[in-house]
């Protein structure tokens, strides 16, 4: 998601820039050719822990360590290391998160029910030798890859990131409610960033649409007017003290509000403005005085992005945050617990991954306690009666 050049691209440019030299090109030609690459990490040196293992996958934990054992243009790379962290890093362009779920998922079922010992395949004896990959670098590259080692480990020294596991309740608790596990997690997310930022930004949650020819994925956004209300009365002090009836029927729009996005039937707005953008793009001279807008361009720096990546298997998904000032929270649902991946920049002095952790544990308490307030304190007040006047027959209304 980040535009910047990676140092896997500032190498390759390099590299490319020299085709008569056939050592580097043959070496590049194999990297690119291969469907994937397998990633053999020594020893992180840490504590065996989600937070460690998740960042060993994101980026090897800089240059020192197994920084440098990463190919990120490649779109998938198999993550194995010797103190037993193993994973996937999936480069974001040719598919969606829940491809990577899919296809690791099946794996992990295959060697389950593959016996104990697994068989070599016949096709494998038809595979070439590994062989060492030759470069020839220049003084010039030397120089570049110096370069890049030092602007991964700037990159690795300010994600702040923390895997919170919330084992409080899961979607089993939420489905009693009757209420959409993946809504009512969304507005946990909108109170948690209310309660430390004091206002509601623009949120990006993916929803897929592969249910559309070569449909990727499309945008609920969580911040709706329902969901303002909602974390109003809960966190705003300063107004007169809400009812608790009232703080829960605020709760149950906010839910429906979100339940009712219809971002995977195609009804969402992104693609389509995004789709008129492009064209506008080739077409126009100037772009429309629509797509240049401050509000527009606004609405599109997402400081919250989310993503509900569910799994059967013991595993979970995490990315980075995509504006500066912004989280990433992806999250992953499970019957008793749900564990939340919180990214953001320690350089950015507004924003705390471990703060962000502990107000989406508050506001998933609070949302419980309001759940469970017993009917005397619900029920709604009988309606008064009234004398309804009916219009005589054929009175037009």
């Amino acid at each position: 998601r980040d535009p910047r050049p990676r140092a896997g691209q500032v190498l390759s440019q390099a590299v490319l820039a020299r085709p008569a030299d056939s050592t580097n090109r043959d070496s590049l030609d194999m990297i690119e050719r291969c469907i994937c690459l397998v990633c053999l990490d020594a020893p992180g040196g840490m504590e065996l822990s989600d937070t460690n293992r998740a960042l060993q996958l994101l980026h090897g934990g800089g240059c020192s360590k197994n920084g440098a054992n990463r190919w990120y243009d490649k779109s998938l790379q198999f993550v194995v290391g010797r103190d037993g962290t193993c994973g996937v890093v999936c480069e974001h362009s040719p598919f969606d998160g829940i491809v990577l779920v899919q296809c690791t998922e099946h794996l992990l079922k295959h060697m389950v029910k593959t016996s104990k010992k697994m068989v070599r395949a016949d096709s494998v004896s038809e595979l070439p030798a590994p062989r060492r990959l030759r470069w020839k670098c220049s003084p010039e590259i030397q120089g570049l890859l110096a370069s890049s080692a030092e602007k991964l480990q700037q990159i690795v020294k300010n994600l702040d990131f923390t895997v919170y596991k919330f084992d409080n309740y899961g979607k089993t608790f939420i489905k009693q409610q009757k209420c959409s596990p993946d809504a009512f997690i969304q507005v946990a997310l909108q109170l948690a960033f209310y309660r430390l930022h004091g206002k509601l930004v623009p949120t990006y949650e993916s929803a897929s649409i592969r249910r559309f020819h070569e449909g990727r994925v499309d945008n609920i956004r969580s911040a709706t007017p329902e969901a303002l209300r909602f974390v109003k009365a809960i966190a705003d002090h300063h107004t007169a003290a809400v009812p608790d009836s009232e703080k829960l029927l605020l709760l149950k729009d906010a839910i429906r509000a979100q339940t009712e996005y219809t971002a995977i039937t195609g009804m969402a707005i992104d693609n389509h403005l995004l789709g008129l953008r492009e064209l506008a793009r080739e077409m126009c001279k100037e772009l429309p005085e629509m797509f240049t807008d401050e509000t527009y361009l606004m609405s599109n720096r997402f400081v919250l992005s989310t993503s509900q990546v569910p799994t059967t298997m013991e595993m979970f998904c995490c990315y980075g945050p995509v504006v500066p000032n912004g989280y990433g929270a992806c999250y992953n649902p499970q019957p008793e617990n749900i564990l939340f991946c919180i990214s953001s920049f320690h350089n950015c002095k507004e924003t705390s991954s471990t703060k962000f952790a502990k107000a989406v544990e508050e506001s998933l308490l609070e949302m419980r306690r309001l759940c469970s307030l017993p009917l005397s304190a619900t029920a709604k007040p009988p309606a008064t009666k009234e004398k309804v006047t009916r219009p005589s027959q054929g009175h037009q209304p």
